[in-house]
């Protein structure tokens, strides 16, 4: 944890960026990096009846670190994808509760 799932994004583009963007993320949510996951989510988005390419969206799902945190992990993930040719980011937090997360069966 945390986990980003990113979608609007090519596979291809996320590759390219994922080593330097785990390892941004790594020092500034100070966690050791096999905590952060990527998926990338292969919707279609559809206007109109037509299949469309839409704004990189980003998800991070994650424990609660502090606005301070969060606000500095939103800006390096806009500037990773940014740097990938994508001019547009949004980006949603989804806090998860400790008591709500577990891993085998037991909760944090």
């Amino acid at each position: 944890m945390p986990q980003l799932i990113l979608k609007g994004i090519e596979i291809q583009d996320v590759k390219l960026i994922s080593k330097d963007l785990v390892d941004e993320l790594q020092e500034i949510i100070e966690c050791p990096r096999d905590y952060l996951t990527l998926e990338v989510s292969g919707g279609t988005f559809i206007a109109d009846g037509e299949e469309i390419s839409t704004t990189p969206m980003i998800q991070v799902n994650w424990f609660d670190r502090g606005q301070a945190i969060q606000d500095l992990v939103a800006a390096a993930i806009t500037r990773h994808i940014q740097q990938a040719g994508y001019s547009q980011v949004e980006i949603f937090f989804n806090l998860l509760e400790k008591h709500s997360y577990y891993e085998n069966g037991e909760h944090y």
